[in-house]
């Protein structure tokens, strides 16, 4: 039997490491993405809503991650990351024309416990995920992993930024905290499509 050199077992041992990351990412997201359907349908909420979406963009970005970590081709991932950046400008468009809507209609939305829990427990989630990746993608020297556990680490910024908004309008009554928190997804989800259609990985 040959020998596994151990930088080659390391190594691949830090690729399993990333791919589970993000699986994990993955899996938190897709649960998301249905949690916060529900919540937004609940509680009326921009944000919420903004936010759903924003992890539909999040579970493209960990697919292309694993099929770069996986050995898919440079193609592929380019054509994956022109869509991903599609999404972020519909994404940025929704939701700058929805909150603008709210703003002048003066619509409130209804601050829930839900709301607040979950993107509480996302940020926390999204920080720990960017650490990892951050630290794996740069024991492998893997350009692609370290700068979606940038976009992981503004995810985690963003669910602060939500979270905020819910707070304040249910302590505050302060019901314009909601929208303006999902136009902080509109300026990173504008920020995104940039560096995508300049030809770079999304930055974060």
């Amino acid at each position: 039997m040959t020998a596994v050199p151990a930088g080659a077992a390391e190594q691949r041992r830090l690729i399993r490491f990333g791919i589970g990351l993000e699986a994990v990412t993955l899996g938190w997201n897709v649960a998301g993405v249905v949690v916060l359907a529900v919540l937004a349908y609940t509680s009326a909420s921009v944000a919420l809503l903004g936010f759903g979406l924003d992890s539909l963009i999040e579970i493209g970005a960990s697919t292309v991650v694993i099929w770069e970590l996986t050995g898919t081709g440079e193609q592929r991932q380019r054509i994956a990351l022109r869509l991903i950046g599609v999404a972020f400008v519909l994404l940025a468009g929704y939701l700058l024309v929805q909150a603008a809507v709210v703003l002048l209609a003066g619509h409130r939305a209804t601050p829930t416990p839900g709301g607040a829990g979950w993107t509480a427990a996302t940020a926390v989630v999204m920080f720990a995920l960017a650490f990892g990746k951050a630290r794996t993608g740069r024991r492998l020297g893997n350009p692609v992993l370290i700068t979606e556990g940038r976009v992981t680490l503004v995810d985690g910024i963003l669910a602060t930024a939500v979270l905020a908004g819910i707070v304040l309008d249910g302590l505050l009554g302060w019901w314009w905290a909601d929208p303006l928190a999902g136009l902080v997804i509109v300026g990173y989800a504008v920020r995104e499509a940039a560096q995508i259609f300049r030809g770079g990985l999304p930055l974060a």
